[in-house]
């Protein structure tokens, strides 16, 4: 059980589980799934959404013309969302306000730059 968290420079968290003493407790755990239960998760507000609720979602420009389906996210010093399109390639777009809004009605609108989802971007 988690019993405490923080965050840790800008990359994650460091958490503190029910049962681990120490670092060198702390460190025999490094590599490990962590799963937690989804009915725990706090509620979240309005313009909010879990990464994971993203996976599937269909990707339309702002016309609503189809891109293709959000099948992943990548999370690091620039977060991305990677997007298979219709032709069966992977786009990886930026995850930021200006490109991407939220995600409204199973769908996410990407507001790509000219070139990044034709057939040689």
């Amino acid at each position: 059980m988690v019993v405490g968290s923080r965050p840790y420079r800008d990359r994650g968290l460091v958490v503190r589980f029910e049962g681990v003493a120490d670092r060198a407790a702390a460190e025999s755990l490094r590599g490990r799934v962590v799963y937690a239960d989804a009915g725990t998760a706090p509620l979240l507000g309005p313009g909010e959404f879990w990464l994971t609720d993203l996976i599937g979602l269909e990707a339309v420009d702002p016309t609503g013309r189809a891109l293709g389906v959000v099948s992943a996210v990548v999370v690091g010093p620039q977060d991305r969302l990677v997007v298979e399109t219709l032709p069966g390639r992977n786009v990886e777009v930026p995850f930021v306000a200006d490109l991407v809004g939220d995600p409204e009605g199973g769908r996410i609108v990407i507001d790509a730059p000219p070139g990044l989802f034709d057939e040689g971007g």
